[in-house]
């Protein structure tokens, strides 16, 4: 069972390209959270190329190219960005700095993969469709509970199929590992992690947007508190957020970091998606005292009980889909607007949210 904290949570698939080698170039950098690994395995198996690597610390180099021995390590961020070949950097800076690397890339004619979330301000919301405007080039974010599940796919498949009708409400949970002695300072300050529904809550309303088909929400209430880690003052171990989205369909999301020890995995996240004619239940990465492997997905609707086993058997056309956007300016993968609206209305839910003494 994989005991990890969930920031090294690096999912890998079946290689499908969609590229011949050398058609697609791209670089990493800002190693600073190891979800950088899970957006660089999606881009390879895909057919991707990755080029180069460059942080300034050199053991996260040294860990990066033992799982990437290909790459050639830059001597500079600059060395990449002035790369004409590179049509992509790929990045999992600090929170707070994510938004500036991605208006250099930009600038630079090259597309930006930032991990989620991808704003800690709504000052950084506007720059960067400001900059997304006037360059052509994407703002894109991996926001992996459902670009990188299996099951979360496949819901997204049932969904569009009309499995379960018109969706009317999402909840999810996402809770997560601590391990705090295993975590970077800046985790603990909240300036550089944006706070609880900022960081982790990401997923959540990207999800909700997503299964839900809106294009907006109003975040209705939301609440964070440090309930069990008086050692950090500045860490939010709970959140929690209603939303009502311009269709008129309700989200409700907990996220927290009080996954237990017994767990056999980092964090037992679910999501539940009702319709007017059925709901789906996603067990993503346990089921818990039943099977240690994730991607287990509860159907119930009109034609019965269904449970699918979808682990190895869905893939994550994400990714081969985002490259193909980036050469062809497309948007199948995700829009422009979807990906920085999902971050605005986190940061908006985090400004927002009443704060638990």
């Amino acid at each position: 069972m994989d005991r990890s904290n969930g920031m090294n949570y690096a999912p890998s698939g079946k290689p499908k390209p969609v590229v011949k080698p050398g058609e697609f170039v791209f670089g990493a950098m800002s190693l600073d959270h190891g979800h950088i690994y899970g957006m660089c395995n999606g881009l390879v198996e895909a057919g991707a190329v990755l080029k180069w690597v460059y942080d300034p610390d050199p053991a996260k180099v040294e860990a990066f190219c033992k799982a990437y021995p290909q790459v050639s390590v830059a001597s500079s961020a600059m060395e990449i960005l002035q790369d004409k070949e590179v049509q992509l950097v790929a990045a999992a800076a600090i929170p707070s700095l994510r938004c500036e690397l991605g208006l250099q890339v930009m600038s630079h004619g090259k597309d930006y993969f930032t991990d989620k979330t991808p704003f800690t301000s709504l000052e950084q919301v506007e720059a960067a469709r400001i900059k997304a405007a006037e360059t052509g080039r994407k703002y894109m974010v991996y926001y992996s509970e459902r670009l990188h599940v299996e099951s979360a796919i496949h819901a997204g498949h049932l969904i569009q199929d009309g499995a379960i009708g018109r969706v009317i409400q999402v909840m999810g949970t996402g809770p997560h590992r601590l391990d705090a002695g295993n975590r970077p300072d800046w985790f603990f300050k909240r300036a550089q992690y944006g706070g609880i529904l900022c960081d982790i809550g990401s997923h959540q309303i990207e999800q909700f947007l997503f299964f839900a088909g809106c294009k907006n929400a109003e975040v209705v209430s939301s609440k964070v508190a440090n309930y069990g880690h008086p050692e950090y003052p500045e860490l939010e171990d709970f959140g929690d957020a209603t939303l009502i989205g311009d269709n008129g369909a309700t989200n409700y999301f907990r996220v927290d970091w009080f996954t237990p020890n017994g767990l056999g995995t980092w964090g037992d996240g679910r999501t539940i998606i009702l319709g007017t004619e059925g709901y789906i239940e996603l067990r993503k990465y346990i089921d818990i005292a039943r099977s240690s492997q994730g991607d287990h997905l509860y159907l119930v609707n009109g034609t019965g009980e269904h449970h699918l086993e979808l682990s190895g058997k869905v893939g994550y056309p994400f990714f081969g889909e985002l490259i193909l956007d980036c050469l062809e300016r497309t948007e199948k993968a995700m829009t422009q607007e979807h990906a920085l609206k999902a971050g605005e209305l986190c940061v908006i839910a985090q400004q927002q949210a009443v704060r638990i003494p």
